[in-house]
């Protein structure tokens, strides 16, 4: 693994909580809080193998906040724990957009295959790290992976 590779993860591994950007009111905190267990929830389900179950919860997540970058990111890496790297790709392109900006600290990041990072955030307070710049660095891990092995 490249040495920029490995620093970005060791900083992605370091910052330890996640929130989403947004307003300050009472029922936008309500929610983020509600999204934020879900997407602890969706992530300890992964962990511990169980990858439909959390990608169900993913999937409620980006219904209920469409184009959530966190939740398209971790479907990301559930498509690469399943070889589908074409449309964890796709994930991931359509979190980049949405990541500029997004702030979180993660308390627990897992490597999927060696490639594709999935977050676990701890809870709804700003952090001072960009998803954006793990989004790219996921982007290449799974372009790098698909170069030397055939898409499905």
């Amino acid at each position: 693994m490249g040495k920029r590779i490995c620093q970005s993860l060791a900083v992605a591994a370091a910052v330890i909580f996640l929130s989403w950007p947004g307003g300050s009111s009472q029922g936008w905190a309500q929610d983020n809080h509600k999204l934020t267990m879900m997407m602890v929830q969706s992530y300890d389900l992964l962990e511990r193998g169980k990858v439909e179950e959390a990608q169900k919860i993913y999937e409620q997540v980006l219904r209920e906040d469409p184009g959530n970058p966190l939740a398209l990111n971790n479907l990301g890496a559930i498509m690469v724990t399943e070889g589908k790297e074409a449309k964890a790709l796709s994930y991931l392109q359509k979190a980049l957009p949405k990541a500029k900006g997004y702030k979180l600290k993660v308390n627990r990041v897992c490597t999927v295959k060696g490639i594709c990072m999935a977050f676990r955030p701890l809870q709804d307070v700003y952090g001072d790290q960009e998803l954006e710049p793990l989004i790219r660095l996921n982007i290449q891990m799974v372009k790098k992976k698909m170069a030397v092995t055939p898409v499905k």
